[in-house]
């Protein structure tokens, strides 16, 4: 495993399985929750993203990156995709009980998002950061208001993966070759075009400890007489975020509101009102022969869909601040970590921080309850 200075990696027993953690050397394990933070990873990725971002922060906080089931050094235990993110948001919660943390500031990047989201419905949380997280109604298949496009949510779910793809995951592909390599993926849809690193081949590394086994990644799918011809299953990462079976909106009726932060780029290719993972964008733009039209399948308006939820939760009570970053990918802590790292400190209401903090350069402050 490919480990920055200062940071550690071991395995937590929890009663559900083993779960990889990371942390930094010297941080407290007696730090109180309003100093810690827990960083949870997105889809095909791990918590080896994260190690920049930890190396930043502050050395009198405590940070834990937990691998997410199927990923990093986690086991690899089937996922029950009808819970939606719950088998993952019940592991992160199993995890920290054994770390003896009874609550934390939590931060939550595209598919762990939804994790934190999720986590928050079922458990107390100090605040909530969403780093270009997953809509509140899934990934593909609503309407702008959440409603569900077809009853069997069709083009969502695992049959909508890249066969080839999956297999360069499974072979451990580290080659630019083709497009749909992992390291390709990684430049043309996690960081906006421009963006260089000498960690790239950590970061490939990362996307390669997903597990493709059944159960896993991507997971199943079905048939179906609806566009494009499939439509979402029952296990498997994928399948988690499909409008079936994930639904985060509730936090809006939560009694206790955490404060939210959503950090997001302008240039993400992945969670996007015209996204390039979204089947039925790719079927709007022609790439995908045969789409019904806009009436029938239209692209998700993702951000769209976070915003009018995060608006409906800051008119509910709730402290919520938008940053969106021009020009930044889907990876606001690699691209712009400086701005990251300010924004989320503010959240956190760390001591030394200011309190309502000058937009990050480039940024715009959106939305916030104060």
């Amino acid at each position: 495993m490919p480990l920055f200075d200062g940071i550690t990696a071991r395995i937590v027993d929890t009663p559900r399985l083993a779960v990889g953690i990371l942390e930094r050397e010297g941080d407290d394990p007696a730090t109180a929750p309003e100093q810690t933070v827990v960083l949870i990873h997105g889809n095909v990725s791990s918590s080896l993203f994260w190690q920049e971002i930890m190396q930043d922060l502050p050395s009198d906080l405590r940070v834990i990156a937990i691998d997410l089931r199927g990923f990093g050094s986690s086991e690899h235990a089937p996922i029950d995709a009808t819970r939606g993110v719950r088998d993952f948001s019940d592991d992160v919660f199993a995890t920290l009980e054994a770390l003896g943390i009874p609550e934390a500031h939590l931060v939550g990047w595209s598919m762990g998002g939804g994790v934190v989201m999720q986590y928050a419905l079922d458990h107390p949380a100090l605040s909530l950061t969403l780093q270009a997280p997953v809509s509140p109604y899934g990934f593909g298949g609503t309407r702008r208001d959440g409603s569900r496009l077809t009853a069997d949510d069709a083009g969502t779910g695992g049959g909508g993966a890249n066969p080839d793809f999956v297999q360069r995951l499974t072979d451990g592909d580290t080659s630019d070759e083709a497009q749909t390599s992992p390291r390709s993926v990684f430049r043309s849809g996690y960081v906006a075009a421009g963006y260089t690193t000498e960690h790239e081949d950590t970061w490939v590394e990362s996307m390669l400890t997903t597990s493709t086994a059944d159960g896993n990644y991507p997971g199943d799918g079905a048939a179906s007489e609806n566009w494009p011809g499939f439509a979402a299953g029952a296990n498997g990462v994928l399948n988690t975020m499909t409008p079936e079976h994930f639904d985060t909106s509730g936090i809006v009726d939560l009694t206790v509101k955490p404060p939210i932060l959503w950090i997001h780029g302008t240039a993400d290719a992945i969670v996007s009102d015209a996204s390039f993972y979204d089947l039925n964008y790719l079927g709007q733009l022609g790439i995908i022969p045969g789409w019904p039209g806009e009436d029938v399948a239209p692209a998700q308006e993702m951000k769209g869909q976070t915003r009018d939820v995060l608006g409906a939760y800051a008119a509910a009570g709730g402290d919520v601040t938008e940053i969106a970053l021009e020009g930044v990918g889907h990876s606001p802590h690699l691209e712009r970590p400086a701005e990251f790292r300010q924004a989320l400190l503010a959240r956190i209401g760390y001591v030394g921080a200011p309190a309502n903090p000058a937009p990050p350069t480039e940024a715009i402050i959106l939305r916030s309850a104060d």
